[in-house]
């Protein structure tokens, strides 16, 4: 094993600086991006150059282990440039995360020889696994591992069975992307970039010490012992749910920031307005997609300061995991309602293929449809919580 050497963490305002100098790059790669169906490897060599990846690995192993909130900004910045890479981004990031919740050997495993390995992952258990001497041998295939084109490994959701062959419990487990095999299926409307393909197993080996299980992790309880860092202690489902509200957060603020500088050289036709700006209803509906912008903004940050104070301390109660859930939905509410009126203020211009927005408009359609963020499910895990009701609909919470 070969730790990384040990060089200065960057503070979240210097990352964003980087992100913010290469963010022509990620948006002049955009549109090829979505053609080919996978982030530019041009882009991903400039993120990976400017730390964007390391936002959330322990830092033993060069990342920087930063609260939830810097991937939530990190993720709007990329966002502002590229919705798709932005995505990549977030999943990598939280990936990352959930690596470092696995056992000091499997972690040393990802990151010993390449601190800069990234990892993808999807939670469902879509496979079938055997019980074997010293861990199980897995055969499956898991839809949607966003920045799969990219991953050097995967965090994959398994049954876990005894020898008997019966299913005892959920796990997750990492697997070297050297050991899958790829079928490129991502034919989508939205966040075509982000490569969200399909990994697949046929019948490969996973060590226990690189497996671990689900429900007490859901509880806090990981396969990381003690870990050095607090941000290895935050809530599971919390984690993996608000961090997908972070490129919708700079979504939005790219398609408000386009739509108002287009407004004082835009006309209204069929009206008397030779600029947007001069109406009355393009200002209302103005001021209105600001403020459903900064109330994701605000509630996507009360979520994130809820999970990195618990962190250091108190493993959150179940009432205060379903309220990240349904922050989380409230964002994503609110971000495409606010791009929706931004694009009917803006007008039918909106939908030219050389129009940014088109493409925005379809990225967060996409990824509001994810289904850890939809807001009517979230609303009702957070209100049968509030109720103290016993008939929840999820584990995941």
């Amino acid at each position: 094993m070969t730790l990384a050497t040990e060089q200065p963490t960057p503070t979240l305002d210097q990352v964003l600086a980087r992100i913010a100098d290469i963010q022509p790059l990620l948006e002049k790669n955009a549109a090829r991006g979505e053609a080919d169906r996978r982030v530019v490897e041009e882009s991903i060599a400039a993120l990976t150059e400017a730390g964007a990846f390391k936002i959330a690995q322990p830092r033993r192993y060069g990342g920087y282990g930063l609260p939830v909130r810097a991937m939530l900004d990190v993720s709007a910045a990329v966002a502002e440039a590229d919705g798709g890479t932005a995505w990549v981004v977030a999943l990598s990031n939280v990936c990352a995360w959930l690596a470092g919740l696995f056992s000091v050997q499997a972690q040393d495993d990802v990151w010993g020889a390449n601190p800069d390995a990234k990892v993808s992952g999807v939670l469902s258990p879509t496979a079938e696994t055997t019980k074997a001497d010293g861990g199980w041998r897995v055969t499956g295939r898991w839809y949607y591992n966003s920045g799969s084109w990219h991953a050097d490994w995967a965090g994959l959701g398994i049954p876990l069975t005894d020898e008997r062959g019966e299913v005892v419990d959920q796990g997750m487990a990492l697997v070297p992307r050297t050991d899958l095999g790829f079928e490129d299926t991502w034919f989508v409307a939205g966040m075509r970039s982000s490569g969200s393909n399909c990994l697949i197993a046929d019948d490969v080996f996973v060590p226990e010490h690189r497996v671990m299980s689900v429900p007490p992790s859901i509880a806090g309880q990981y396969a990381n012992g003690e870990p050095e860092e607090d941000l290895f202690r935050a809530a599971l489902v919390p984690v993996l749910t608000l961090v997908l509200a972070g490129p919708q957060l700079g979504l939005g603020r790219k398609a408000l920031k386009i739509v108002k500088e287009k407004a004082a050289r835009k006309a209204i036709s069929y009206t008397n307005y030779a600029t947007q700006a001069e109406s009355v209803a393009f200002q209302l509906q103005l001021a209105e997609a600001a403020m459903r912008i900064d109330t994701a903004h605000l509630h996507a940050y009360r979520a994130a300061d809820d999970i990195d104070t618990a962190s250091a301390g108190a493993y959150p109660d179940l009432e205060t995991r379903a309220r990240t859930r349904a922050d989380t939905g409230w964002a994503v509410e609110n971000i495409t309602r606010a791009i929706d009126i931004l694009l009917s203020a803006h007008g039918a211009g909106s939908f030219a293929e050389v129009n940014p927005l088109q493409r925005i408009w379809r990225d967060s359609a996409v990824a509001a449809r994810h289904a850890i963020v939809l807001p009517a499910v979230n609303y009702e895990v957070y209100g049968k919580a509030l109720l103290g009701r016993d008939d929840q609909i999820t584990p995941l919470i």
